[in-house]
């Protein structure tokens, strides 16, 4: 069986190449599968697509190489990497050593049992403090906001079949967001626990900014934000009206009561606060549709570097504008 390893590369240009050794060697050892590898170039700011490109001349049969024209982001570079593999089993993993390879394996077995998808779920992250903290906070969400099985713990380390991808890279939106594709693509999910293993070189690329920007797009994938508008527009609606019969009751019971502009003021606050919020929670909506209107791209491909026997998939226009120089030089 052919095993597609998809990895989104960032200023990745001390890792790469080792974890492209450690999965070749990983896959050597196991009776049954075999390795290829799609690494995707997501315009770093080092040499990392130089040293794809070595590791594409290493493995000239097994490492496709794949570089953006800006950088999309890590979701759309997982997307971009689907519409390159052969595999029947297509693994998504991170670049900075902090998935290994040798875990698989883990992966291997368990799909054997079914499923379509498999995540992995880590004993003990091995962030800091901070990214802890907002990674719980989006997990929370996530699970309320978006649609999954219930008990299935998402992270950037899973493994799906073939026909599961080729579903996803129907999406046409112009944000991609990995998790709630699976979801979207079938209900028949597992988890497995694996070690989280410490960053060997550098620090997550991931600030606060590009943090919250990732998870607000989770909005092209739930309507709850528009429900919740809807019900708190009805809560104080209703607690308006309660309240300005509770004030005309109390008025008539007590001519003497004062009623306070200090009072009404905080209340006009608070009723304005909401409307705002509600207000901007439509105007994201209709900002991702002006996105969707105009063709935004999801990536654009500016140079590939193909194995020696070309991939079974060449549609590369299917998320967005994408461009194939077949004469690449590395």
């Amino acid at each position: 069986m052919l095993v597609s390893v998809v990895i989104p590369c960032y200023n990745s240009e001390h890792t790469i190449g080792k974890l492209a050794d450690m999965c070749m060697e990983a896959f050597s050892r196991w009776d049954g599968y075999e390795c290829e590898m799609v690494l995707v170039n997501d315009c770093s700011h080092d040499a990392t697509y130089r040293e794809i490109c070595r590791c594409a001349e290493r493995y000239p049969d097994r490492v496709t190489g794949v570089d953006f024209s800006r950088n999309f982001g890590q979701h759309a570079a997982l997307l971009a990497a689907m519409h390159y593999v052969r595999g029947e089993l297509v693994v998504g993993m991170d670049d900075d050593l902090q998935n290994h390879p040798d875990q698989i394996l883990s992966f291997l077995k368990k799909m054997e049992e079914g499923y379509d998808v498999v995540f992995g779920v880590y004993r003990k992250r091995q962030f800091g403090w901070f990214k802890n903290l907002t990674s719980r906070i989006s997990q929370f969400l996530m699970v309320r906001l978006v649609e999954r099985p219930k008990g299935i713990e998402m992270s950037n380390f899973w493994c799906a079949r073939r026909y599961v991808t080729d579903e996803m890279i129907r999406y046409r939106g112009n944000d991609a967001l990995i998790q709630p594709l699976f979801a979207r693509t079938t209900s028949n999910m597992a988890d497995i626990t694996l070690e989280h293993f410490e960053r060997e070189y550098g620090t997550s690329n991931y600030n606060f900014r590009k943090a919250f920007r990732l998870f607000m797009t989770f909005m092209d994938y739930s309507t709850v934000p528009l429900r919740m508008a809807v019900l708190f527009g009805a809560v104080f609606s209703i607690a308006g009206f309660v309240a300005t019969i509770a004030l005309i009751i109390h008025k008539f019971v007590d001519p003497t009561v004062q009623t306070g502009w200090s009072s009404l003021m905080c209340l006009m606050l608070i009723i304005a606060g909401i409307l705002f919020l509600m207000i901007g929670v439509i105007g994201e909506y209709l900002g991702k549709l002006i996105s969707t209107s105009t063709n935004k791209p999801l990536f654009v491909v500016r140079e590939i570097t193909r194995p020696k026997e070309p991939a079974g998939r060449t549609d590369q226009t299917a998320a967005g504008k994408c461009q194939e120089d077949a004469s690449t030089d590395c």
